[in-house]
């Protein structure tokens, strides 16, 4: 069966929804993807950690097996804290009706305001031991930064990662490279590689936004 690919800002969509893949969540561990952190559609804080067994990319685009009240009922892909909201001595989450909360005190978020609009601060929640890669992070050749994350391509039946697909270069001859997952070194705040600069820049260019999809 034929990789996968996940592009990473790319748009996913449910029975009754739309949303964007904000991350990809992997276990350095296994080296598989385990969940994709998808945002509804114009709905911001309301992300949710989506299990890959419950996602369908085997044609091109990244449908969700799963309603809009499921998705709601999913876990949180984030806590968006709310500091000063007045009644409340410790912080709250803003949440919709029907939206499962992240554990901890919860205010109905659905009518902006006077009262509704705090000052916030945002949590990403990510299982232990494991780590999220959004757009755009930077990947790292052991000789010096070499690009920026697009996408992952994924093996369909265990979910362990083959590629990761970035954006090489500077503006101008700028070109997206596939890079072996076995030259990916480990993951903190970038991805690191094994190989170097030139090494990535002589990889042959793959069509991220088109033919991968």
């Amino acid at each position: 069966m034929a990789e996968i690919t996940l592009v990473i800002g790319g748009d996913a969509s449910w029975t009754d929804g739309r949303g964007e893949v904000r991350c990809v969540v992997i276990d350095p561990k296994t080296r598989a993807v385990t969940h994709l952190v998808v945002e509804p559609k114009g709905r911001a804080g309301l992300a949710r950690l989506v299990p890959l067994n419950l996602v369908d990319a085997t044609t091109g685009e990244i449908r969700l097996r799963c309603t809009e009240a499921e998705f709601q009922d999913l876990g949180p892909a984030e806590e968006t804290l709310a500091e000063f909201v007045p009644g409340h001595n410790v912080p709250v989450q803003l949440l919709p009706e029907g939206w499962r909360d992240a554990g901890g005190p919860v205010m109905d978020g659905s009518t902006p305001g006077p009262l509704r609009t705090p000052a916030k601060e945002t949590i990403d929640i990510v299982p232990p031991g494991e780590v999220e890669e959004r757009r755009g992070d930077h990947v790292h050749a052991t000789d010096g930064d070499i690009g920026q994350v697009q996408a992952l391509r994924i093996d369909p039946g265990n979910h362990q990662v083959t590629h990761v697909l970035l954006h090489e270069g500077h503006l101008w001859g700028r070109k997206e490279v596939a890079i072996p997952f076995d030259k990916v070194a480990g993951f903190d705040d970038v991805i690191r590689l094994n190989i170097t600069k030139q090494q990535v820049k002589d990889l042959p260019p793959v069509d991220i936004d088109h033919s991968d999809r």
